[in-house]
């Protein structure tokens, strides 16, 4: 049978099942079908979320169960969101390959990566982004809305909406409003800057770059991506493993580390194996990017926007808002320039560019909501500004 059938005969199965309601009159026939739809696919998910969500229930009043709780689930949520920043382009032009090669050599570059901080940097894995204003304390209680953040992140990312981690986990632990400030105000300098580098790169080198992609690539192309891909990888890490850690002491012991680094090098294996999930369709939907070279220009540029706020401060900033204004900066300047070409009309790439943006503001609005419910600090201070 083939794919077309297949998915005729489980839409009639769903359909047949449905029972149009006053929700369907309120929102429509068909978007309450599509809804309807996806839940029906994804009920195992559904389920397993709902598993996990009685887990941090049962555990968030236990500090040190609790916090390896939140991290199992941060860990594997976080990775699997924000592996179109560094591995999707990496996973998308290396589909020809065995995904167990790929497993080994990013998850290679994840223990060297970590170990060099946890080695330096007495225990701490994240390489000092958690000793800025606001997140230099571990928690010593938790917020059941704390344990949930993961979760919620994984619903959206199973929506195949990219927003930012950071936002999303490192703001329900912040110990005052100016700590979720100082990362909104460095992750939006970021999204600018990286936009704008993407429109100086494949705009104003749009020639030198369309040159660079004709014809078969030379095999030394492969061999630069995967270096340019791993050198990417590492410097994420080193930004975006606070998002991970914040749940942990600050301090591991050496337990603690050969835990926190397995559980994320096998959860690693499962993506790897799962192809990038669902996210990675927010990679294969833009220009180009199955082609290695291109794929490792992308790399390339981003690796060094965030080698740049790495070293610029130690405060955490959202790696999914650059990597998002660096492919919105380049889709437009493909789409304007004389020398290359995205495929779409101009409306549709602006909506493109516009939607993983709007998704973006989402993930925040979310994020605050969840710092104002968790922290009494943050309540305090509103309460304070507001005159309450």
């Amino acid at each position: 049978m083939s794919k077309k059938k297949e998915k005729q005969k489980e839409e009639e199965k769903v359909d047949n099942g449905l029972n149009y309601n006053f929700t369907s009159a309120l929102i429509g026939r068909k978007r309450y079908r599509i809804l309807r739809m996806f839940f029906f696919k994804e009920r195992l998910f559904f389920r397993l979320i709902v598993l996990f969500i009685i887990l941090a229930a049962i555990f968030y009043p236990y500090p040190r169960i609790a916090m390896w709780v939140g991290f199992t689930f941060a860990a594997y949520s976080a990775i699997a969101n924000d592996s179109i920043q560094t591995i999707g382009t990496f996973i998308a032009s290396n589909e020809d390959r065995p995904w167990w090669q790929l497993w080994l050599y990013i998850g290679g570059i994840f223990i060297a990566t970590v170990l060099f901080s946890w080695i330096v940097y007495d225990g701490d894995v994240s390489y000092q982004r958690l000793s800025s204003k606001g997140f230099s304390e571990a928690p010593t209680e938790f917020h059941f809305l704390q344990l949930a953040a993961p979760l919620i992140l994984l619903i959206i990312t199973r929506l195949r909406m990219p927003v930012s981690t950071t936002f999303l986990l490192l703001s329900a632990f912040s110990g005052s409003a100016s700590g979720i400030i100082s990362v909104t105000q460095k992750s939006l300098l970021g999204y600018f800057v990286s936009f704008a580098m993407a429109i100086l790169v494949w705009l104003v080198l749009g020639k030198i770059v369309n040159k660079m992609l004709k014809g078969k690539p030379h095999p030394l192309w492969r061999v630069a991506q995967w270096i340019i891909s791993g050198a990417l990888w590492s410097v994420w890490i080193m930004q975006d493993a606070a998002n991970i850690a914040v749940f942990l002491d600050r301090s591991l012991s050496i337990w603690g580390f050969i835990f926190f680094t397995g559980f994320i090098f096998f959860g690693l294996g499962l993506l790897f194996y799962l192809k990038g999930d669902k996210i990675q369709q927010i990679v294969k939907e833009k220009s180009q990017v199955t082609d290695v070279r291109a794929a490792s220009i992308i790399d390339l540029v981003y690796a060094i926007i965030l080698f740049f706020f790495k070293e610029m401060s130690t405060i955490p900033m959202s790696t999914t808002w650059v990597f998002l204004g660096l492919l919105g900066g380049r889709e437009i300047a493909m789409q304007f320039s004389k020398h290359s070409s995205t495929g779409r009309k101009s409306i549709d790439t602006i909506r493109l560019v516009l939607r993983d943006a709007f998704f973006a503001i989402i993930g925040l609005l979310i994020s605050i909501t969840l710092a104002i419910l968790v922290n009494p600090n943050i309540q305090e201070e509103l309460s304070k500004y507001f005159s309450f």
